[in-house]
């Protein structure tokens, strides 16, 4: 690795190995300079040499390296200059792209070039046994062998820079415009499984910023300009998943859109969700969910309706027609009818998770709510209007189909109405988001509807009808197609029927014993009735009102034509309302997050000003509490002067300061109640007075009024003719002055031009010194920002110098610290287990010393041996010595105490001395010492024990 005193010189020796051929060591060096500590301080040739760096990894397809490089000048220039790595992976990924086009370009067919599954998969087993086996390479193998590197390179640069820009709230354009980038790569090659991984990289990116959200330089999803760069990413992501057919990824990417949503909880602008609703039509026909499908279309309509101001009559009912058709092919019968319990769970999760997708929040407690159904859709299309802007057809469709029972033509009257809405559909000019409308598509469900209908409007009046008839009846499907529509609606329980083939007969029953289809029956027998009386007796025809209505008709329509004029008004005022009240959200949102971010610097300053204020609190209160008893006792010697000397007693207690504070309240009230009641007394008198003196002042003041009245009218006509006379005087003057003047207005002008071009000239000149003025100093303020970044620059860098040779030092004391304190509690230790040992050394010995005796105090009595008793001597004088032991208060020798003791007393055992059993001396000496020998505390007292006792 070679040392380099500037950038400069690397950059040369570069340049230098290019020119010779040698471009990977020239990468190399490039790469230890980007690489190495030394050059960490971001400097204006770094940003040459990592050009220099990008395009040979390009040249020489080194993904690795650029990576390496790419992520090195990140750490360099992040919190100097940002524009800088900017530039560099545009122009990066300018050059990745320029090489791939330029092979795509020299390839003949490209899409035999293109014939590959994975990009990132290495050669396959067949590719290599062809490549041994085969002398001459194919045209196909050419191709492949010069344009598919370079498409890799190409989707390995994509996937680099998106690792590099993650996460970053300073690169984040340059992310989105990157990641769209890849989108349309994969779009224009066909590229489904780069796709696939494209989208689960974004989708990591945005689960690990919400994993770290103490992560510096983090995005901040509430600002709405990042906010709007992560939904366009995913609306971009939505769009290609639908143009390459990818439904399923396409339904992940509305699930991204929809998490975005509810992580940030804002709506995004109504362009983006009529490109989000349409985006799910096309997924819930496709996935044949026909209920959500036409919930789509119907949140679709609403946003188009309302936020589309350039929307077209035409186009409206065309996408009106296409929410009824979408809501009449729901099929009209409960598909989980008969499904099991873990089914129906699961089905209730899934309708839970499509219905917040669509935009209608259920309850989950709800068994399975009614509100995502068919017969709810279509009460909404009629309350909201949406039939009513619908085409004619349709509407007579839905009213055939719904409303109508026609048991026998139901199908036969349904058929050309389908055939004209076949025929409806094209190009929408106003609805950019839905580029194309096709009625065709719902012609299937609506046939298999009437079908349905139709078969349940017969079992309502026919018990059995043969198969033939039946047939001529519905001309859509065969009679075997119509078979399994039925045995599919009996299954979910829509209708009864059953099919004898052998006697060629249909045979209908009842779902209930109390059908409500009777009721139906008879409602429709009594309209029909009616009409057959209406035109059996037709009505008596009244006058004519018409030349009544013509003369008021161009005025109701003028008076109608204003109206709607209003309602428009009134509804475009009402958009731009919503509009300036979303901006004004926005705008409250960001000056939320700006005083949050106020309130977190704020919280330091105040935690240390916290510690000063409680001392301070606590002198003050000190304080207060004195004054507050100098107040009392000053409070209570004035109440004591006001009542003229006489103090205040309290029997039986005790003078306190709140005692004091509560008498002085009470005689400040006392008097503040005498007052108010003086006060009130004398309000009352000076108000008699008043209305006194008012009463009789008013007619004096209207007398006054009329006077002056009179007087003003005299000295207003006396003005007004002076003023006449004096403006006349002024126009006589003005007129002569006037006349006199215009002799002179041919040389007024001659002057003004004159000085009008001089002022010009003057201006001019003053302009070319001013602006060569201000480009003077504009040169001379770059020099000195310059000079003062580079003193700047010089003063960081000393500094942090410093401050690591001071972090060295520390580190090393405290290392010192460390070790000195660790051995000197390795000594002590070390003292502290010796110390334990000998103490438990010590309980051990006591322990078997106590052990010992008791041991012998738990000992058997051994059988006493026959001795001969004692004769005692018969001189008298020792026998009345003897006697004398028990005589209280003298001293008897202890070999005569045994010999004078005339009945012994048993011992503290209860054993008296005569039926003690006889032993050895020997045994009696060593019990008699282990009676007398003290507990052992150690090995060295017993020892010093048994050697110093007598034997």
């Amino acid at each position: 690795m070679a040392n380099f005193a500037k950038p400069e010189n690397a950059l040369k020796r570069a340049e230098e190995l290019i020119n010779v051929g040698q471009k990977q060591d020239a990468l190399q060096s490039l790469h230890d300079l980007i690489t190495s500590k030394r050059y960490r301080a971001w400097q204006k040739p770094l940003e040459k040499i990592m050009f220099k760096y990008v395009e040979l990894c390009v040249d020489l397809r080194k993904g690795r390296f650029a990576k390496d490089g790419l992520i090195q000048y990140r750490i360099i220039c992040q919190q100097v200059n940002v524009s800088s790595l900017e530039e560099v992976i545009k122009h990066f990924m300018h050059l990745s792209t320029e090489k791939a086009e330029q092979a795509r370009t020299q390839a003949q067919a490209l899409e035999e070039a293109l014939d590959v599954d994975d990009l990132e998969a290495d050669k396959r087993p067949e590719d290599l046994m062809l490549s041994y086996v085969s002398g001459e390479k194919g045209k196909d193998r050419s191709d492949r062998e010069v344009v598919t590197p370079w498409f890799k390179f190409l989707w390995e640069t994509y996937r680099t820079v998106l690792e590099i820009l993650r996460n970053n709230s300073k690169l984040e354009a340059l992310y989105a415009m990157t990641a769209h980038r890849a989108f349309q790569f994969c779009k224009q090659y066909k590229r489904t499984t780069e796709f696939r991984r494209l989208c689960e990289i974004i989708r990591n990116h945005l689960a690990n910023l919400n994993k770290y959200r103490d992560q510096r330089d983090r995005p901040d999803l509430s600002a709405p300009e990042s906010l709007q760069l992560y939904l366009d990413t995913r609306f971009e992501q939505l769009k290609i998943a639908t143009e390459l057919e990818l439904w399923q990824e396409a339904f992940r990417s509305v699930e991204d859109i929809h998490g975005l949503m509810c992580m940030v909880k804002k709506t995004p602008k109504p362009s983006l969700m009529v490109v989000y609703y349409a985006k799910l039509t096309e997924i819930f026909w496709i996935s044949a969910s026909h209920l959500n499908h036409a919930y789509a279309w119907f949140k679709l309509f609403s946003l188009q309706k309302s936020f589309n101001k350039n929307l077209s009559q035409k186009d409206l009912q065309l996408i009106a027609s296409s929410v009824v058709l979408a809501a009449l092919s729901v099929p009209p019968y409960d598909q989980t009818r008969a499904a099991s319990h873990l089914e129906l769970e699961n089905e209730k999760e899934r309708n839970l998770r499509m219905a917040n997708l669509i935009g209608f929040n259920l309850d989950p407690k709800i068994d399975r709510g009614d509100v995502l159904s068919r017969s709810a859709l279509l009460s909404e299309l009629v309350s909201k209007g949406v039939l009513s802007c619908a085409t004619q057809e349709v509407k007579d469709l839905f009213h055939l189909l719904e409303h109508e029972f026609l048991p026998l033509d139901l199908a036969v009257k349904i058929q050309p109405l389908l055939t004209k809405i076949s025929k409806f559909g094209g190009k929408l000019a106003s609805a950019s988001s839905v580029p194309e409308v096709q009625l065709s598509q719902y012609v299937p469900a609506l046939e298999k509807l009437g079908t349905l209908r139709l078969l349940q409007q017969v079992s309502r009046v026919y018990q059995s009808m043969k198969i033939e008839h039946l047939s001529r009846m519905i001309p859509f499907y065969d009679f075997s197609v119509v078979e399994k529509i039925y045995v599919d609606a009996v299954k979910h329980n829509f209708i009864a029927m059953k099919v004898d083939h052998m006697k060629g007969v249909m045979m209908f029953g009842n779902l209930g014993v109390e059908s409500d289809g009777f009721r139906d029956h008879l409602t429709k027998f009594a309209e029909s009735l009616n009409k057959t009386r209406a035109m059996v007796y037709p009505p008596p025809k009244k006058a004519s009102r018409l030349g009544e209505i013509l003369p008021s008709l161009a005025e109701t329509v003028d008076k109608e034509h204003k109206r709607l004029l209003a309602r428009k008004s009134i509804i475009e005022k009402r958009k731009e309302e919503q509009e300036r009240q979303l901006l004004e959200m926005e705008r409250e949102e960001e000056s939320r997050r700006l005083k949050q971010l106020k309130i977190t610097e704020e919280a330091e300053a105040k935690r240390l000003a916290t510690e000063s204020e409680i001392r301070k609190k606590q002198r003050l209160l000190k304080e207060i509490e004195e004054k507050e008893l100098e107040e009392a006792q000053q409070l209570l010697q004035d109440v004591s002067k006001k009542k003229k000397g006489k103090k205040p007693l309290l029997d039986g207690e005790k003078v306190t300061k709140q005692t004091l504070l509560d008498m002085a309240v009470h005689e400040q009230i006392k008097e503040r109640e005498e007052r108010e009641k003086k006060l009130t007394k004398l309000s009352k008198t000076m108000d008699h007075l008043e209305r006194a003196k008012r009463e009789e002042s008013a007619p004096l003041i209207e007398a006054a009024y009329q006077q002056r009245l009179v007087e003003e009218r005299v000295l207003h006509e006396r003005e007004q003719q002076l003023e006449i006379e004096l403006s006349q005087q002024r126009h006589e003057g003005d007129v002569k002055e006037k006349n006199r003047l215009v002799r002179m207005l041919n040389n007024k002008t001659i002057f003004q031009e004159r000085v009008v071009h001089r002022r010009h000239a003057e201006f001019e000149r003053r302009r070319a010194e001013r602006e060569e003025q201000i480009s003077r100093m504009i040169q001379a303020r770059k020099l000195e920002r310059e000079a003062m970044r580079k003193k700047i620059f010089y003063v960081r860098s000393e500094e942090e110098r410093l401050k690591k040779l001071h972090e060295e030092e520390e580190a090393r004391k405290r290392e010192e610290a460390e070790r000195r304190r660790r051995e000197e509690a390795e000594r002590k230790a070390k003292l502290d287990e010796i110390a334990e040992k000998q103490r438990l050394r010590e309980r051990e010995l006591e322990e078997k010393a106590e052990r010992q005796k008791r041991e012998m105090l738990a000992r058997p009595a051994i059988e006493p041996r026959p001795v001969e008793p004692v004769v005692p001597a018969p001189a008298a004088p020792i026998a009345v010595a003897a006697a004398a032991p028990n005589a209280p208060g003298r001293y008897v020798p202890r070999h005569r105490r045994q010999e004078a003791a005339p009945a012994a007393e048993p011992d503290r055992r209860g054993i008296r001395p005569d039926e003690r059993p006889a032993l050895s001396s020997d045994r009696w000496r060593s019990d008699r010492s282990d009676e007398r020998r003290p507990p052992a505390f150690g090995a060295g007292s017993k020892s010093t024990w048994s050697s110093s006792r007598p034997r």
